[in-house]
C-alpha cells in the first residue's frame, strides 16, 4: 500500500490532504506538494481509526501534542482517560502515550480506542518494561525485540512513533567529552547509551533502520525521529553531542523520505531564549525543511512549578521561528506524575504558544480571531469574548465571579471603563 508521501509523488490528491486543505486554506494541489517534499506531514496509520486528520509542518497552523501515561507508582486507567478526555476538551491536536508499568498494553488500547485525535508513541518504553518484567536487564535488548514491539504497536493503529535511530556511538563520545552537567535525560536515549555501553557496539535502531522503515511504510506510520541527546539543562544546550545527533537525523531524514515514510524531527528541550532561533534554523537545514516537534522548549530551569508558563514562553518564540508542532509542558514537569487539572493546564498554555506564535507569522485563521475578539471587546459583548477564548469555561468563570450582573462592563473600571466612554462620545458624534 502507498504512503501519503508516495501518492503525494504520484500526482494523487489524497481525501486527507483535502481535508488539510479546507482547514488550512490552502489547495489540495499545494498540500500534496508539501506532503511530496516532506515538509508537511499528515501522521494517520492506514487503519484511519479516528476522525479528525490534522497537518503538521511548513505553513500549517502550530500543532500542539499532549503526553499522557501511566507510570510504575501510578496506574490508573480511569485517570489516563480523564486525562485525554482533558487533553481533547481543551484542544490538543495529538496524544502520546508514554505509558510504563503493569497496564501500558491496556492504556494505550483505551487511548486507540477512544482518542479523536493523532496518537503516537516511543516503542523502546515498552520494550524496555517487558524486558524488565522478565527478569531480563534492558539493556540485553535485541533488534528482534524492538522491531516485534514497532510492529504490534502499527498493527494496532499508532499515527506516529519516536524512534532514537539518531543517537549514535559517536554522539555519545561527545557528550563525554563535553562533560555535560546532565548527561542524558531522554529515557529512550538513555537506554541506547547503556546499551552501547554495555556491548561496545553502534546504535541497534541505527543500523537496523531500514527494518523499522519497512515496518512504518507498510501502516504509513509517521516517524519521529527521536533526539536522545537533546540538552536537559539550558547550560547544555547546542553543544557538540546534540548537534552531531542531529546531523545524523537529516540523513535518517533523508534514507526515510526515500522509503516513502513520512518524517518528523523531534527537538529540545531546555534551550535559553537567544539560543532558540538558532537551534530551528540548524534543524530546517539539516534535515531539510522537515517538520520540528520540540518539547517546550524551556529556556530556564530555575521555575518548576510553573513549567508550563516556561514551556509556552519557549513554545511561542520556537514556533514562530519555524517549529511546526509543540509538545506541551505540565506544571507537574520534573516533579511528578501530572494530574488531570495538570494536563489541561500544561495544553492551554501550549495552545497560546502555538497561537501566540500563528499570529505573528501571519496565519490567516489567528489573525482573524484576533480582529474578532478585538471588535467583541470593542462592542463589550461579553458572551462572544467568552467563545473566542482559548479557554471559556475559565474566562466564564472570571466574568461570573465578579457578580457583576448583566452590566456591560467589568469590576475592574466600572463607570469609567474606557471602552464603553469612548462608544458614548463616538454615537454622540454619529461616528
Amino acid at each position: 500500500m502507498a504512503t501519503q508521501m508516495e501518492l503525494a509523488r504520484q500526482g494523487v490528491v489524497t481525501d486527507e490532504m483535502r481535508i488539510v486543505a479546507e482547514e488550512e486554506g490552502f489547495s489540495p494541489e499545494e498540500i500534496r506538494d508539501r506532503v511530496a517534499r516532506g515538509i508537511v506531514v499528515i501522521p494517520r496509520n492506514v487503519k484511519k481509526r479516528f476522525s479528525k486528520v490534522e497537518g503538521i509542518g511548513e505553513g500549517l497552523t502550530t500543532k500542539i501534542n499532549v503526553n499522557i501515561g501511566t507510570s510504575p507508582y501510578r496506574m490508573d486507567i480511569e485517570e489516563e482517560r480523564e486525562k485525554l478526555k482533558a487533553a481533547i476538551s481543551a484542544g490538543t491536536d495529538s496524544v502520546m502515550d508514554l505509558s510504563i508499568g503493569a497496564v501500558l498494553k491496556d492504556v494505550r488500547q483505551m487511548v486507540l480506542e477512544e482518542s479523536c485525535v493523532m496518537v503516537g508513541t516511543v516503542p523502546i518504553y515498552q520494550v524496555g518494561y517487558e524486558l524488565a518484567h522478565k527478569k531480563r536487564d534492558p539493556i540485553e535488548m535485541t533488534i528482534d525485540d524492538f522491531l516485534r514491539i514497532v510492529e504490534e504497536q502499527a498493527q494496532e493503529g499508532v499515527d506516529f512513533m519516536t524512534i532514537h535511530a539518531g543517537t549514535t556511538k559517536r554522539a555519545l563520545e561527545l557528550m563525554e567529552q563535553e562533560s555535560r552537567v546532565l548527561n542524558i535525560v531522554s529515557r529512550g536515549g538513555s537506554l541506547l547509551a547503556a546499551w552501547m555501553k554495555k556491548h561496545n557496539k553502534e546504535n541497534p535502531l541505527y543500523e537496523h533502520y531500514d527494518e523499522i522503515l519497512d515496518i512504518l511504510h507498510e501502516y504509513d506510520v509517521t516517524i519521529s525521529i527521536g533526539d536522545g541527546m537533546r540538552p536537559g539543562a539550558t547550560v547544555d544546550a547546542t553543544d557538540r553531542a546534540q548537534i552531531e545527533e542531529l546531523i545524523t537525523i537529516g540523513e535518517l531524514t533523508k534514507r526515510a523520505w526515500d522509503k516513502g515514510v513520512q518524517v518528523m524531527v523531534e527537538g529540545p528541550g531546555h534551550i535559553p531564549l537567544h539560543l532558540i532561533e538558532t537551534n530551528i534554523r540548524i534543524q530546517k537545514s539539516v534535515c531539510n525543511g522537515a517538520p520540528f516537534y520540540v518539547l517546550g522548549p524551556l529556556p530556564t530551569d530555575v521555575a518548576p512549578g510553573y513549567d508550563h508558563m516556561v514551556g509556552s514562553i519557549g513554545g511561542a518564540l520556537a514556533a514562530y521561528f519555524g517549529a511546526n508542532f509543540l509538545c506541551y509542558v505540565t506544571p507537574a514537569e520534573h516533579l511528578r506524575l501530572p494530574t488531570v487539572e495538570d494536563v489541561k493546564q500544561g495544553t492551554i498554555a501550549s495552545k497560546i504558544a502555538a497561537h501566540i506564535a500563528d499570529v505573528a507569522k501571519g496565519i490567516a485563521s489567528a489573525v482573524r480571531k484576533e480582529k474578532e475578539m478585538a471588535e467583541a471587546r470593542r462592542n463589550l459583548d461579553w458572551d462572544r469574548q467568552i467563545a473566542l477564548s482559548i479557554d471559556p469555561l475559565r474566562a466564564r468563570m472570571y466574568r461570573e465571579q465578579s457578580e457583576i450582573g448583566d452590566d456591560n462592563v467589568c469590576t475592574m473600571c466600572g463607570d469609567f471603563c474606557a471602552v464603553k466612554r469612548m462608544n458614548e462620545i463616538f454615537k454622540e458624534l454619529g461616528l
